[in-house]
């Protein structure tokens, strides 16, 4: 049984691992290495399980922890040509990826990584390069966009044919203007280049999901300017007054910034 389950979402850390009983694949490593150990010992689970680590891009929510995982279990580490060098160049990540350990990815590329076939796709956002993930497993399509400033036609593709989804919602426009951060920082976060707010998460869900969606997973909320419960109902009113039910034609929850999920089944 293919499971997913989420150590945190949010710019405090991000890491997501998607594993079955054989094979086991970790996205970004933004969650310090002391938390991730507690958080898998107290989950009944080993980190030896991971056998490769997928990377979207270099911004320290993402990255930070990268470095000692990859090194201390000698795994694997995939990640564009830019990405890989934006961590090299990070002086948050302190420990470096060991250069044997490196590998290039090219989006659009198909790459099969034991259990999983996995194809990168351009995501725009403002780090040195992003990507997003399809991954597909035994019949079963599982796809991540997060730190997306706005829907793509390669993006609305890949949404189209998932099963399971995992996609940013971090910030309600009005809660993003009256918030206390600096203009720079409001335009930066609103920009083609930051953020999904809660209504284009919506949208891109209205326009693009299909019959064989199933779960989707509301990820990277911001702490000051969205909460969990209205992303959730912004969301929901949205694709309602489409004829989209949440709940119906596809379950929908808030992935938590600072603690791990529940385990989630991915079934065919």
């Amino acid at each position: 049984m293919l499971k997913f389950l989420s150590f945190g979402s949010g710019s405090s850390g991000n890491c997501y691992i998607l594993f079955t009983g054989a094979d086991c694949l970790m996205i970004d490593c933004g969650v310090g290495i002391r938390t991730l150990k507690k958080h898998f010992y107290n989950y009944g689970l080993q980190m030896s399980m991971i056998h490769h680590i997928l990377i979207t891009h270099d911004h320290a929510d993402h990255v930070k922890s990268v470095g000692s995982i990859s090194g201390d279990l000698q795994l694997p580490v995939y990640a564009t040509d830019g990405t890989l060098q934006g961590i090299r160049n990070n002086w948050c990540v302190r420990r470096k990826i060991d250069a044997k350990l490196t590998h290039t990815i090219n989006k659009e590329e198909e790459i099969q990584l034991g259990e999983f076939k996995v194809v990168a796709f351009d995501v725009p956002h403002d780090s040195t390069d992003c990507v997003g993930y399809s991954i597909e497993h035994d019949g079963v399509r599982f796809t991540l966009v997060t730190d997306c400033g706005h829907i793509t036609e390669d993006i609305a593709h890949y949404i189209s044919i998932s099963n399971y989804l995992v996609i940013e919602a971090n910030h309600e426009p009005e809660k993003l203007a009256a918030g206390p951060y600096p203009r720079h920082l409001k335009e930066r976060i609103s920009g083609p280049n930051g953020h999904l707010s809660n209504e284009a998460c919506a949208l891109a869900l209205v326009q693009n999901a299909s019959p064989l969606l199933r779960h989707v997973w509301l990820c990277h909320l911001s702490d000051e300017n969205n909460h969990p419960e209205l992303a959730k109902k912004t969301i929901e009113s949205i694709l309602r007054d489409s004829g989209i039910i949440a709940g119906k034609d596809f379950i929908l929850d808030v992935l938590k910034r600072k603690t791990p999920s529940e385990f989630f089944e991915l079934k065919q």
